[in-house]
């Protein structure tokens, strides 16, 4: 564990550079129709979040790019980077989903050396794939001998805290209050994680419409401080 433990923490710190902080993933829209408007309704928009979007798209693509790896069967991670993008049904939040795994994947290549990421990030610059965090995540994990079960419940809580960060900015919220929040949400995320060992391909995709619609609206809103 302690061969692992730094590269992990460092990978899940707030301060990586993958360009997360630009991102709100509809959550803006929300905030913008006095849906999301403090503490409260932020948490339950998390909520949703966390058990919709990260638990049967990212979370579950994630354990699904780790097995793969396992069984030396990369060619999956293809698949699964195509399922990504095309059930990304949001331009701005598809769009953001590549910027950011490409970020992480050029940072990944240099900081943890692996071949899988190296050929993936070819991929990505020769437009054959198209990126995406979940998968760049569970490469690097993999690499760095991290436990699956534990990589998944790792990239759930970086997914996470990018998300409270961003709406502390957002709505705006004190980081005392975005701590508390986190702290409630821990039950949250290991369920999920429970919940993602339990679920197969057939599962994939099953999101809330309505944040996919409010990723939609977000790029006709009027101010912006996000780029999704």
């Amino acid at each position: 564990m302690d061969e692992y433990l730094l590269p992990l923490l460092q990978l899940c710190d707030s301060n990586f550079p993958t360009g997360a902080f630009s991102h709100s993933f509809g959550l803006e829209t929300y905030i913008q129709d006095d849906k999301v408007t403090d503490k409260q309704t932020f948490a339950q928009w998390l909520e949703v979040y966390i058990h919709g979007q990260l638990t049967h798209v990212d979370g579950l693509a994630c354990r699904l790019a780790y097995e793969a790896l396992e069984q030396k069967q990369v060619e999956k991670l293809w698949i699964l980077d195509r399922l990504l993008h095309t059930q990304n049904m949001p331009r701005e939040a598809r769009e953001g989903s590549s910027r950011i795994g490409e970020r992480m994947a050029e940072l990944g290549v240099k900081l943890y050396p692996s071949s899988s990421l190296a050929v993936y990030l070819e991929r990505m610059k020769a437009g054959q794939s198209k990126g995406h965090p979940a998968i760049v995540f569970a490469v690097i994990a993999h690499h760095l001998q991290i436990p699956g079960s534990l990589a998944v419940l790792s990239y759930l809580y970086s997914s996470t805290a990018s998300l409270i960060q961003n709406g502390v900015r957002g709505i705006p919220l004190g980081q005392t209050d975005g701590q508390h929040l986190f702290q409630a949400l821990h039950a949250h995320l290991l369920k999920a994680q429970n919940k993602i060992q339990r679920l197969d391909l057939g599962d994939f995709g099953a999101v809330s419409p309505g944040l996919e619609l409010a990723q939609m609206r977000h790029e006709r809103l009027n101010i912006r401080l996000f780029m999704s």
